[in-house]
């Protein structure tokens, strides 16, 4: 293994540590504590897959050349011990995809239009519908479905506390469910290289109390 590359696979559990608005290690709601979990398990499987072939390397430079049952090496440890990690790993995938899934449960909608370069939210308030630029207001403990689409190109909605990633396509609806476990704010994103003004494509998810909502949200209407 190249020294760089050695070095850097061992930096994985402290990077990991990192905390921040925009770290998908940091949950705060249910979505994004599977994801976390999922993360986990997958390093997890990476590691066993790595420690055998270190382990065997081992083994090989210790003891020397010898004759071996190259089949049964190859059968159960390369073939079938790769296979089950993957195997499990892929099953925790499709489980925690599916739980991610909008359903037709009464849940609170909100309409995301990403276009170049921001992001335009219509979310229901008491009042009447309210428009807003660049920042979401949600409520606390509750799912809601974030109804995505674009005018122009291809984006993607990210909170990394919140949840995974999710397509904004011109002239198609992606539904995404979310959900935030306590009042607060996260940081969101483009995911989706969309042009000069990518980098700045960023918005801010308010998290609120729903016994105590913003003011505003029953006195701001959209146009």
């Amino acid at each position: 293994m190249h020294k760089g590359k050695f070095w850097a696979v061992l930096a994985v559990p402290l990077l990991a540590g990192c905390d921040g608005g925009a770290s998908a290690l940091s949950p705060a709601g249910p979505a994004a504590q599977q994801i976390a979990t999922l993360w986990w398990a997958m390093l997890a499987g990476a590691g066993l897959i790595a420690l055998l072939v270190l382990v065997l390397t081992a083994l090989a430079l210790w003891r020397g050349p010898r004759p071996t049952g190259e089949r049964g090496w190859i059968v159960w440890w390369g073939l079938g011990f790769t296979m089950s990690v993957l195997a499990v790993l892929l099953g925790f995938a499709l489980w925690t995809g599916e739980r991610m899934i909008a359903r037709g449960d009464g849940a609170m909608q909100v309409q995301a239009e990403a276009y170049n370069w921001g992001w335009r939210f219509t979310q229901p308030g008491p009042d009447g519908p309210v428009v807003t630029e660049g920042i979401l207001y949600v409520p606390a403990g509750q799912p809601f479905d974030i109804v995505l689409t674009s005018p122009d190109v291809i984006h993607s909605f990210w909170v990394p506390q919140l949840g995974g990633k999710m397509d904004a396509i011109p002239g198609h609806r992606n539904v995404h469910r979310l959900q935030a476990d306590a009042p607060g704010r996260h940081e969101g994103l483009c995911a989706e290289f969309c042009g000069l003004g990518h980098a700045a494509m960023r918005f801010e998810v308010v998290v609120y109390d729903p016994a105590a909502p913003p003011a505003f949200i029953s006195a701001e209407r959209a146009p």
